[in-house]
């Protein structure tokens, strides 16, 4: 006679794509859980046979489960696992990315709490191949202040740029009435389209302080292809413009006005210093100009004015403040490391 198993509280939805060389660690994070009723389902998401030997490699763990199938995009391998999912709680995990031991045991006491919760986001550590650390995801993102989880996110906060880190945890129910990551498509960022219609929708959307995942920033990743930058740049821009159609209260029109013009501000700057370094001046003077156009700062008219009257030390200063930023970063991650460590 077979005995059924257990429901579990998590499921954690992994679509693998050219991520042989991380998934044994990411795979190995949610095995390191303190809380242990959690299913992980990974889609070899283009029928790599190294993947799957690795996820076969855990078959004495019943929790884990593999997936094979033609490659259908990152939005389609997570909706492939989620078709799959038992579990009272969806939770995104990208398959070169790491989970802290107590994400479950966290995310999971504040939904058990309120079942008028509907998920709960976090913050997440940074870091590089190299192991360097980096500030905190919500940092980066442009928090201000320590998120108090007693609180829930408005549509507001949201349109003001305000998402929650990808790896959260979704109750089923809510997950299902937003469906997911099903109708996201190339030209939007999944995950921040999600958080905006669970908020829109009107669930309840917690956000805890902790860092509870580590997000990799790879060497290869979009984040360091000036190409990818900007067509990542083109579709968090139209996420934000997903949800406006389901508000027409001024406070969030005027939250959406102000974010897309910070997220086209700092496009242009960048614009304007890989057009400096690739000896475009021309180019640099026009991106310069219209991130000032965008945001009246002060760093933009430096670097507008500083482009027409002394161009020349333009170009030798930046690659100098480059590699001193990169030390001092590399700096901060050993130590941060070391401090871990006591």
């Amino acid at each position: 006679m077979s005995v059924s198993r257990p429901l579990p509280a998590f499921s954690f939805l992994t679509t693998a794509y050219r991520t042989e060389p991380y998934l044994v660690q990411t795979i190995e994070s949610v095995r390191g859980q303190t809380r242990t009723d959690w299913e992980l389902i990974v889609v070899d998401n283009g029928r790599s046979d190294e993947i799957a030997a690795i996820v076969r490699s855990y078959a004495s763990d019943s929790r884990i489960r593999l997936v094979r199938q033609e490659n259908r995009g990152y939005e389609g391998g997570v909706t492939a696992a989620a078709a799959l999912a038992r579990g009272q709680y969806f939770c995104v995990l990208d398959s070169d990315d790491l989970l802290m031991p107590d994400f479950c045991a966290r995310t999971g006491t504040v939904l058990a709490a309120d079942r008028g919760i509907d998920a709960v986001g976090c913050d997440a550590f940074l870091f590089d191949d190299h192991g360097g650390t980096h500030k905190g995801y919500l940092r980066s993102i442009g928090f201000r202040t320590r998120p108090h989880p007693g609180h829930p996110l408005t549509l507001t906060d949201m349109l003001a740029g305000y998402i929650p880190y990808y790896t959260g945890a979704v109750r089923r129910e809510a997950w299902s009435a937003v469906c997911g990551y099903e109708h996201a498509t190339q030209e939007v960022e999944a995950d921040v389209v999600m958080w905006l219609r669970l908020v829109a929708s009107g669930f309840d959307v917690r956000i805890l302080p902790e860092r509870l995942a580590r997000c990799r920033v790879r060497k290869d990743s979009v984040s360091r292809d000036p190409a990818g930058v900007e067509a990542f740049d083109r579709r968090i821009q139209r996420s934000f413009q997903t949800v406006v159609h389901s508000t027409s209260r001024a406070e969030d029109l005027d939250a959406l006005r102000t974010n897309l013009q910070r997220l086209r501000y700092h496009q242009a700057m960048r614009q304007a210093r890989r057009s400096l370094l690739e000896g475009d001046l021309v180019a640099a003077r026009v991106e310069a100009k219209a991130a000032f156009a965008q945001r009246h700062t002060l760093r933009a008219a430096l670097v507008a004015c500083s482009l027409f009257l002394f161009p020349q030390t333009m170009r030798r200063l930046h690659p100098l403040k480059q590699r001193a930023t990169a030390a001092l970063g590399h700096t901060i991650g050993r130590r941060s490391e070391s401090v871990s460590r006591l």
